[in-house]
């Protein structure tokens, strides 16, 4: 695409929003109907479309943001958390999958590399997919839903680890050993020093810049991607790839209070720069051998509609986990993965697989992305069909469904810890009220010491924001900001969440007070109003002493 044929790539982005608003009607992610656009903008289609120039810096741009937000709302904690069935079910899962699909793939005539990398791109499923429809659901503070993003993360890190191990010793597969051992020594070193290197920068420097760079929302965003394309860079140019740099960077940030905004802030910019990686991706492939393509990738679809939630079932089956918990978890990985693409094209490029082989691969993505997307929308329903047949295999003594507990639990949301707020937030919390605190002040945030009482970094008008608060276990969100149109960005961003609990906002006047009861609130807060009340109790009684 010449990046400067303006209605060419005007063409393109309609385009993608038609396929884009065709998908969202059937249900289906934007993933697949961006691979459709590029097909069909591309080689084999219109030709408008080429895997190379604009559209690939802008792929890889793209595939750096999305690893970035990876590390940085990479939450340890969760692992911990969900306890072992997070690492046996991930790693278990990843086991189970490569090993099958690598005795398939030789079946079915490949290559021992050519099949490795088929096995290992099916071991993978899409955390940004899962999150997103089980969030859609509300069911992501359930057992089920939890378990399901513990082993997520432990299926993000062995990706990341397996790109490491294919940039360091994939292009030196055919040196001398002499040359060979040097090479990996070598390559040792600069993956200490780079570690070293963030690590630092994560101690000493990244504190107090980032406590700077807050003030401002906008220059929160910018640092936060030249950061990541920054530290990618570096990582490419020291012989590893891009993505494992961006990986590193958000790690190095994922500590800090600034994560959940800094990532709610950059989900936009990752979903429009990822277009023009599936864009890329579509206008790749080959259907010189489609008929061949076809009936492998049907074949290895099977395999991960049916094989992958099997395994999950039985080993949380194995750990005493209910079995209807062990279904809802395992559909949620009947189908590869964003990564799964992205390592087939770092195959490519590496000169391991031909372009046939990432078509293939690409075509089980389309496969099973859309068909594992009605798997989790229906999973309750076609639970119910099978339960007579599933609860054979219930073992005694099964655990309980509980849910199992966040970052932070909270029995009150509080946005603003101002001087209204804090007060506020002191009132509760001496109540015996758990508070999770909100603020956008980054000194509001760092000078919070009240008992009780947790303080995060966020905006109350920043919608994605909510998805990494404990909804599903507060009673009540307050709101201590007076803005009309803050309040009302709250509000609607809660409806859109499905929050069910109370809601209490603030308004400093009356007309701002009739506005926001028009909103359907339960509860709008004039402390002006109330403040003016209780004086002139006071005074009357003054007077008539």
């Amino acid at each position: 695409m010449d990046p400067y044929d303006f209605p060419l790539v005007a063409a393109v982005l309609a385009l993608s929003a038609v396929a884009g608003l065709l998908a969202t009607l059937l249900r289906q992610p934007l993933i697949v109907a961006f691979i459709g656009v590029g097909i069909l903008a591309g080689p084999a289609g219109a030709d408008w479309v080429e895997a190379d120039g604009t559209v690939e810096l802008l792929a890889r741009m793209g595939i750096a943001v999305l690893l970035f937000l990876v590390g940085l709302r990479l939450d340890l904690h969760l692992v911990r958390t969900t306890g072992p069935i997070a690492l046996a079910t991930g790693l278990g899962q990843v086991l189970f999958t490569s090993v099958i699909g690598f005795l398939i793939a030789l079946a079915l005539g490949m290559d021992t590399v050519t099949a490795l990398y088929v096995a290992v791109a099916l071991t993978f499923s899409s955390t940004i997919i899962i999150v997103k429809l089980l969030s859609d659901k509300r069911e992501l503070e359930q057992l089920h839903g939890r378990i399901a993003v513990g082993f997520l993360i432990v299926q993000d890190i062995v990706v990341v680890l397996v790109m490491i191990a294919l940039t360091a010793f994939g292009q030196r597969a055919g040196d001398s050993g002499g040359g060979m051992a040097l090479d990996i020594a070598l390559v040792f070193a600069k993956g200490l020093g780079l570690l070293g290197g963030v690590a630092a920068l994560t101690r000493y420097v990244l504190p107090g810049l980032l406590h700077s760079v807050a003030r401002s929302q906008e220059l929160l965003v910018l640092f936060g991607l030249a950061y990541a394309v920054s530290v990618a860079a570096l990582s490419e140019w020291l012989g590893f790839s891009s993505e494992v740099g961006a990986f590193l960077a958000g790690v190095s940030l994922a500590g800090t209070p600034y994560r959940d905004a800094m990532g709610a802030r950059l989900v936009s910019l990752r979903d429009f720069l990822l277009l023009f990686f599936f864009l890329e991706l579509g206008a790749r492939l080959e259907f010189t051998d489609a008929g061949t393509q076809i009936a492998g990738a049907l074949v290895f679809s099977v395999f991960v509609l049916v094989g992958n939630p099997l395994i999950v079932v039985v080993i949380m089956v194995a750990m005493r986990y209910p079995v209807r918990v062990g279904f809802l978890a395992g559909l949620t990985v009947a189908q590869i993965s964003e990564f799964s693409l992205i390592l087939a094209a770092l195959g490519y490029s590496l000169g391991h697989i031909t372009g046939s082989t990432v078509s293939l691969i690409t075509v089980v993505g389309l496969v099973t992305i859309g068909a594992s997307t009605y798997l989790i929308l229906y999973s309750h329903q076609i639970y119910g069909r099978l339960e007579r047949w599933l609860v054979r295999f219930e073992r005694t003594g099964a655990r309980h469904a509980e849910p199992v507990g966040g970052r932070h639990d909270a029995d009150v949301v509080l946005y603003g810890l101002g001087r209204f707020g804090g007060l506020l937030a002191d009132r509760l919390s001496r109540a015996g009220h758990r508070v999770l605190a909100v603020d956008y002040d980054p000194h509001r945030v760092a000078r919070n010491d009240r008992e009780g009482v947790t303080a995060v970094f966020g905006s109350a008008e920043d919608i994605h924001f909510l998805e990494s608060l404990p909804l599903g276990r507060a009673r009540c969100v307050v709101s201590a900001i007076p803005a009309v149109d803050t309040n009302r960005a709250l509000l609607h961003g809660l409806r859109h969440h499905g929050y069910r609990g109370v809601t209490a906002v603030t308004a400093h006047s009356r007309r701002a007070a009739e506005q926001l009861r028009a909103e359907d609130v339960d509860l709008v807060i004039e402390p002006f109003a109330a403040a003016a009340s209780d004086a002139a109790a006071a005074l009357d009684g003054l007077l008539r002493d």
